[in-house]
């Protein structure tokens, strides 16, 4: 059977990585933590900036790709072949990840800040069921308490600061909108890292979700161009460089039960900002949320990794891995 000629493009050289087999290290769970740390400062660098807040996006993917490119770089990417079938993985992913930062960004200016961030990792519980069902990535007993014991803490953390009314119900639908596109978005890059290496990966979906943002708002007339770059600066390299950076790292790793038990940060973190920095006020029901989200991270981080993670999942045989640490 004929094969489309593969097409060029900027890529990892093929390194063995010893995490393939056996259970992935601190670093790599480290790197999730951190991961998430950064990425729940998100919202607050959008209320920060003067442009929109799809145009906020725009500007979180366009000031990153320079960083991105220079990292990949340093890590000894090269031009390399993919084929159609990769491609169209990327550049779906890289849409999907536009539509889900515009309808978030959208989201965050009109419902709380624990409420945008919860709401927008819809994927600690979509994620999951998809590697259950799909990769077949089974939990064990204790994996399956700590999922439980983690969405009981993040119905606590949603707490009473969600009101069904209609000053927090749009933020909130466009928030969890915002999570299912997230959901895809990852399902789409695990497939992708399966070939690709992480940066190599994030760059090429960032470069393909760059005019679909700019198009939206210029089609929202929203203000493009700020007065001041400050947030927009923070918004990249905290969000995009150093938060999916690293989570795209970790999605290799980890099976998607730990990945998206830990996008329960996110909300801690962000709530916590929304406290300080706006008067967000954390009740008893929050925090109790918090201890029981991180009592279900120590579960799945101290069971046995006898579960692979979703690239070794969804691996073919006819697609060659490459792999850089």
């Amino acid at each position: 059977m004929h094969r489309p000629a593969p097409q060029r493009i900027s890529s990892v050289p093929e390194t063995p990585t010893a995490t393939t087999t056996g259970a992935p290290g601190t670093l790599a769970f480290g790197a999730l933590l951190i991961a998430n740390v950064a990425l729940a400062f998100g919202p607050w660098f959008v209320r920060a900036t003067e442009v929109g807040p799809v145009a906020a996006g725009f500007w979180r993917l366009t000031l990153a790709v320079p960083f991105l490119v220079l990292l990949a770089a340093q890590q000894g990417a090269r031009p390399t072949r993919l084929g159609r079938g990769v491609w169209i993985g990327l550049i779906a992913g890289g849409v999907c990840f536009a539509a889900d930062l515009g309808s978030w960004h959208l989201g965050i200016l009109r419902t709380t800040l624990a409420n945008a961030t919860l709401f927008g990792n819809a994927a600690t519980l979509m994620f999951p069921i998809y590697g259950f069902l799909v990769a077949r990535t089974w939990p064990t007993r204790t994996q399956g308490w700590a999922l439980m014991l983690a969405a009981a803490g993040a119905a606590l953390l949603l707490g009473r600061s969600y009101q069904l009314d209609t000053k927090n119900l749009a933020g909130d639908l466009l928030c969890i909108l915002a999570g299912l596109l997230y959901t895809v978005y990852f399902i789409l890059m695990a497939r992708a890292r399966t070939t690709l290496a992480p940066l190599s990966a994030l760059v090429l979906s960032t470069l393909a979700g760059i005019v679909p943002l700019l198009v939206f708002a210029l089609a929202m007339g929203e203000r493009i161009v700020p007065a001041q770059w400050g947030p927009l600066i923070g918004l990249a390299l905290c969000s995009q460089v150093l938060g999916q950076g690293l989570m795209i790292y970790a999605l290799g790793r980890f099976s998607p039960l730990v990945i998206g038990i830990a996008l329960l940060i996110q909300p801690v973190v962000a709530g916590t900002v929304g406290w300080l920095v706006y008067g967000e006020r954390l009740g008893l029901p929050d925090l109790v949320g918090v201890v029981m989200v991180a009592i279900a991270l120590v579960l799945v981080r101290r069971t046995p990794a006898d579960r692979p993670p979703i690239e070794e999942a969804l691996d073919t045989p006819d697609l060659g891995r490459q792999e850089t640490v």
